[in-house]
């Protein structure tokens, strides 16, 4: 733990999605309903956008700008978009692009109620559908470098299910790849090696599962509240969460990095 070293700065309610962008590092913090940038020289994140609603995740667009799970839907930054639901009682939450330049998003009720969230995918044409229903928090996806397979969380009941992906996006084989025996699984990703690693919400852990689901490392963080996980080649970077927390620790809420040589697997544009 004594080789983690936190970012100076805010300590974030709720800061999730971090990826790694044509070179730095962006993050939201979902309650607040901003989109952030890390320098590349570890100082302080700097506000890149800021919306009235909370901001799950961002995917950079082909053409430059964000595809994000903002407020109720999907939408473009700085444009309309599109929205999925009128009802106040819900909100997006994570969400990623795969290699085929598909967005997928999930959104989850605000007061957590069992099955009312689902997962949607964005074509690159603008066509949005729902790829499933039946979640409660939806985390991630996270696919491969093929795109072929997909990993989803599903936090709240402690699972991270596994998928076959067609070429259209149609989702087959769908099984529990790992069950998450204290905390929950979180943010993921799946580094070169075809590994996930998934941040462990209340446990202060990330996990590293080899592809045929057994545990390849658990790694402590000196963070309650682990929600999001990112390889750039040199570092582990995480997000962690001050939400819920009576009483936050020092580095609760912190972003945080660990020396790690391990690459990622590219990153991701919607609509190429």
């Amino acid at each position: 733990m004594s080789d983690w070293t936190a970012l100076p700065g805010e300590r974030f309610e709720l800061g999730e999605g971090l990826r790694f962008v044509d070179g730095r590092l962006v993050m939201v913090d979902i309650l607040s309903g901003r989109l952030l940038e890390i320098p590349p020289d570890g100082g302080a994140p700097r506000v890149l956008v800021t919306l009235t609603e909370p901001l799950g995740a961002v995917a950079p667009r082909a053409g430059g700008g964000w595809i994000a799970a903002a407020g109720a839907g999907i939408a473009v930054l700085g444009e309309p978009g599109d929205r999925l639901e009128d009802a106040a009682t819900m909100r997006m939450n994570d969400g990623v692009a795969d290699p085929a330049g598909r967005f997928w998003a999930g959104s989850m009720a605000y007061d957590g109620t069992p099955g009312a969230g689902s997962l949607y995918r964005a074509d690159p044409d603008g066509t949005i559908t729902t790829a499933l229903g039946d979640l409660t928090v939806p985390n991630g996806p996270a696919f491969d470098a093929t795109g072929t397979t997909m990993y989803l969380a599903d936090s709240a009941r402690g699972l991270i299910f596994r998928f076959d992906v067609g070429t259209t996006g149609e989702l087959t084989d769908r099984h529990t790849f790992a069950e998450i025996p204290s905390g929950s699984p979180d943010g993921m990703t799946v580094d070169a090696d075809g590994f996930l690693w998934t941040a462990v919400w209340g446990a202060a852990e990330v996990r590293r599962y080899a592809p045929d689901g057994t545990v390849d490392q658990v790694l402590p963080v000196p963070a309650t509240q682990p929600t999001s996980v990112c390889l750039t080649g040199t570092h582990l970077h995480v997000t962690t969460a001050t939400h819920g927390l009576d009483a936050p620790g020092p580095l609760d809420g912190a972003v945080l990095s660990l020396p790690c040589s391990i690459a990622p697997t590219p990153t991701r544009y919607f609509g190429h």
